[in-house]
């Protein structure tokens, strides 16, 4: 074991000792509110992070304020990028961070990154699903019923999983799925797959552009757990993970799923390249909350800087399978989450600071994050928002047909750092089914002018 996945996992240990279940209680503060953290400052005595040591105390009446120190990092050298990424990504950060001319330090640039694939290599919402099921965390849903865990199910899932989980055991008490593989099998069906084990659609009428309904059952399945609880399952779920061997696999159920997981060392240096720019860096997912606010800091990101699936609590604080609202969407109706049009709602009502209905659309030029980071689909709307972006080929059909669009050539592309995909074959079909609309149907994919995108080649690949 190295010393640097030691001291990682020592910081995780740390942080499971530290979960409570005020773990959550400044999440939804925008930027520029009070906090002692994060929150940018005018005031010189309390420069914000990544800037150096505190101006000097005492009269400073006469004295000009002094400004805070700007000490950007370079982006490594010893880590691999595609071409000239790291010295393009260099220049965008460069271009309005506290060395460029204008730079406020009351209104600092915002960076976004996705998380799942994109700051790591394989899925931690995955891995949190997976242990809930193969550690008897699923709890028998209120009055046994299964759809009261999403409200996009199906009756024939809900019967399905009625079938294979019983109803011996009482609502609100675990299920014995690590035994009752016909039980775990049932659910990891309707998780990966969306589909029961007999074929039947798992879920229905859904808008394709602000909600996966999978994605959010995995949240829905932590009902009864306070905020600390699932933390700190999430712990004993990726510790082992981080350090297990690449391919590794475990077995849920019957099935075979991931049992491995890493953090990507460039994209831990581009949000410290970020930080020590003077942005406010920012994670935006769509995995629950409680999953990926106790890892951030793992890449030197507040948990309260991350934004993913917020669960309502009841009275006795324990996790429900409602879901907070953002725009137009109110708390509790649990038809959209942080993906993809959720994921712009869910940056302007947090980071930018808009409750209204209006947190769903684009926000005016120049009022919008500076840099963002994704991989999938879902990333697609807060990364066409940014003005810079840079894109990891998980050949993702939407997101890559922008990307290699390249308008004004402000996308990056860059290969995943580890296990990367060979080239597709054959061109993106951005010019006929590409995109989604909100009904799942397919469609050609339209740039900021409504025009249509052209096929685009696999070009960016090792």
């Amino acid at each position: 074991m190295t010393k640097k996945l030691s001291a990682l996992l020592f910081g995780l240990v740390v942080l499971g000792a530290a979960c409570t279940d005020d773990i959550n209680s400044k999440l939804d503060r925008p930027v520029g509110e009070s906090s002692d953290e994060v929150a940018p400052s005018s005031d010189p005595s309390t420069a914000p992070a990544g800037f150096g040591p505190l101006a000097p105390q005492g009269d400073t009446l006469h004295q000009p304020p002094k400004p805070p120190v700007c000490t950007p990092s370079s982006l490594r050298t010893d880590l691999a990028w595609y071409g000239t990424n790291r010295e393009q990504l260099t220049s965008w950060l460069d271009s309005v961070g506290c060395e460029s001319h204008g730079y406020k330090v009351n209104a600092r640039p915002v960076a976004l990154l996705d998380w799942d694939n994109t700051i790591s290599k394989n899925d931690f919402g995955d891995a949190i699903t997976f242990h809930l099921i193969s550690h008897d965390k699923v709890l028998q849903p209120p009055n046994q019923d299964w759809k009261q865990t999403s409200r996009f199910m199906t009756d024939a899932a809900a019967t399905a999983l009625s079938l294979a989980c019983g109803n011996t055991v009482p609502a609100g008490q675990p299920l014995p799925t690590s035994t009752n593989t016909a039980c775990a099998d049932e659910i990891l069906s309707l998780y990966i797959d969306g589909k029961t084990r007999a074929g039947a659609a798992g879920f229905a009428g859904w808008n394709y552009r602000r909600m996966e309904p999978t994605y959010a059952w995995t949240a829905q399945l932590a009902a009864g757990y306070s905020h600390a609880e699932f933390s700190l399952m999430t712990l004993e779920a990726v510790v082992p993970q981080l350090v297990a061997p690449q391919g590794a696999t475990q077995v849920v159920g019957t099935r075979s799923v991931n049992g491995w997981l890493r953090i990507y060392d460039q994209s831990a240096d581009v949000i410290r390249a970020a930080q020590t720019r003077g942005y406010d860096v920012w994670i935006i997912t769509a995995s629950p909350q409680d999953v990926i606010g106790v890892l951030a800091p793992l890449v030197g990101v507040p948990g309260e800087r991350v934004i993913g699936i917020r669960s309502l609590t009841d009275a006795n604080g324990k996790l429900t399978a409602h879901i907070e609202g953002c725009g137009p969407v109110a708390a509790g109706d649990d038809s959209m989450i942080s993906y993809i049009e959720g994921k712009r709602c869910w940056v302007n009502k947090i980071v930018f600071g808009d409750n209204t209905a209006g947190a769903i659309k684009r926000r005016p030029d120049g009022r919008r994050q500076v840099f963002a980071a994704g991989d999938s689909d879902t990333d697609i709307e807060f990364v066409r928002d940014a003005t810079f972006k840079l894109v990891l080929n998980r050949n993702k059909k939407e997101l890559m047909c922008y990307a290699y669009n390249n308008a004004g050539g402000t996308w990056l592309v860059n290969p995943m750092f580890i296990e990367p995909k060979s080239a597709k074959s054959s061109p993106y079909p951005c010019s006929t089914s590409a995109c989604l609309d909100q009904d799942g149907i397919a469609g050609p994919c339209l740039d900021d002018d409504g025009l249509v995108i052209p096929d685009q080649l696999d070009t960016v690949h090792p």
